[in-house]
């Protein structure tokens, strides 16, 4: 026991000091640094459910804007703070739909879902109920555009169970709320498609819908890709994750749900040549995605990091939302190996989860990044709701348990190779002829 105790301690010398190769230096974490599938989930249920149970316990009981513990940017603009609740709720939910979506079971992890998605049914209704405390706040400004769009986003990312059970006097309130945000005027910017988001759902449940405000969203973005994967915010480009925050996965469900509802000869989504505009341009937004997160997938260190750029950092693990919507879906591109896709989200929400307090006083996420560092990454609107968009990056939860997602063998991601030593795959450029749609 002595000598095996000397020897690692003298290897552990000897690393720190760089005198053994990296694949020789002793590993300081576990056996298996990368996990598997078993444990990853369980950690994961973990974190989706200490982030969802005080929302949801709250929202359901009428109590959310009683006890949320709200905060709000050192720097912040004035608007009505009202807006942080139906962040909170839409964000939340947007993240955690598909694993509700899942079949009830008695394991651990079935009886945490079931009562998640029991609450959650009874907080949509309270939040468009005017007699509730919970009544959110749909008439507080242009801000509900935003976070009315990550509402019907869960719904659709779950629409048999989420939106179907619900009584119809509260799907008629949603839609009579939802129909009056075009009070609002977007901002030139991916405000667009959040309009575009709203305005499908009401397409999808049947009700009247604005074509022009869908027309804007999806034909303004596709006007704004400017190539190898990435979408401009506007007409200027900004080097930050608002491609991962909202364009690229709202421009795919928008497109989606039109061609669920109108079909792929739609007029918004010809193109110049034979009428298959839909089949086409779906082919392309998620070819783009696919090679946006290539990308992602790249920028992730091999200590589970990655760059904090832009604004709106504290959104977390929204960052990596597009990785998680393909791993869901079983979209992933070739390159990226689920084990590997796996690994990599893990490895980052063990660096962003384990080390500080990511939680108030309260249980409700705090403003910061890793922990609670408020006075640094915050912008004028960041109060501590808009946070919840860090569970969009639970979506592969959506995904049983026996999932290739879930089974594959851990595999290192494409840094983490990089910087070890092994082989890995050349980035390449993805090309994309902008001149192809025709605009009606």
């Amino acid at each position: 026991m002595l000598l095996k105790r000397t020897t690692l301690i003298l290897l552990s010398l000897l690393a720190l000091f760089g005198c053994l190769p990296i694949n020789a230096r002793v590993n300081r974490t576990d056996k298996n640094p990368l996990g598997n599938g078993s444990s990853d989930r369980a950690y994961w249920v973990e974190q989706a459910y200490r982030m969802a149970t005080p929302v949801l316990k709250n929202m359901a009981e009428g109590t959310l804007q009683k006890n949320f513990v709200l905060e709000t940017s050192k720097i912040w603009d004035g608007r009505d703070p009202k807006v942080a609740y139906l962040e909170c709720f839409g964000r939340l939910m947007a993240g955690i739909a598909p694993w509700l979506a899942l079949p009830d079971d008695d394991t651990s992890e079935g009886l945490k879902r079931r009562q998640l998605r029991e609450w959650a049914l009874q907080a949509y209704k309270n939040a468009v109920d005017p007699a509730s405390p919970d009544y959110l706040g749909w008439g507080s400004g242009s801000q509900t555009l935003v976070d009315a769009a990550y509402l019907v986003e869960s719904f659709l990312r779950a629409y048999d169970v989420l939106w179907v059970p619900l009584d119809e006097t509260t799907k008629a309130r949603y839609i009579e709320e939802l129909q009056k945000l075009r009070n609002y005027a977007p901002p030139y910017s991916n405000w667009l498609i959040f309009v575009a988001m709203e305005e499908a759902f009401l397409m999808k449940v049947g009700a009247q819908y604005d074509e022009y405000r869908v027309h804007v969203g999806v034909n303004k973005l596709e006007e704004w890709y400017v190539g190898d994967g990435w979408y401009s915010d506007g007409q200027a480009f900004a080097f930050d994750y608002y491609n991962s925050f909202v364009i690229q996965p709202m421009y795919q469900e928008v497109v989606d749900v039109i061609r669920q509802v109108k079909g792929d000869s739609y007029r918004l989504l010809h193109r110049v040549g034979p009428n298959d505009g839909g089949a086409r341009r779906a082919a392309q937004i998620l070819e783009r995605m696919q090679k946006y997160s290539v990308i992602l997938e790249r920028f992730i260190s091999p200590e589970g990091t990655f760059p904090v750029v832009g604004r709106s950092i504290p959104y977390r693990m929204a960052v990596l939302q597009p990785l998680a919507l393909l791993a869901w879906k079983k979209q992933l591109p070739d390159e990226l190996h689920e084990g590997q896709v796996r690994a990599a989200l893990t490895a980052v929400m063990h660096r962003m989860f384990d080390v500080r307090s990511n939680y108030n006083e309260g249980g409700f996420l705090t403003i910061g990044f890793v922990g609670n560092n408020a006075q640094t990454p915050v912008d004028t609107y960041t109060n501590n709701g808009s946070l919840y968009m860090a569970s969009l990056a639970f979506m592969p939860l959506g995904l049983a348990p026996t999932d290739s997602f879930w089974t594959a063998e851990p595999e290192k991601w494409t840094s983490k190779k990089a910087w070890e030593g092994d082989d890995f795959p050349k980035d390449h450029k993805w090309n994309i002829n902008r001149e192809e749609f025709q605009w009606k």
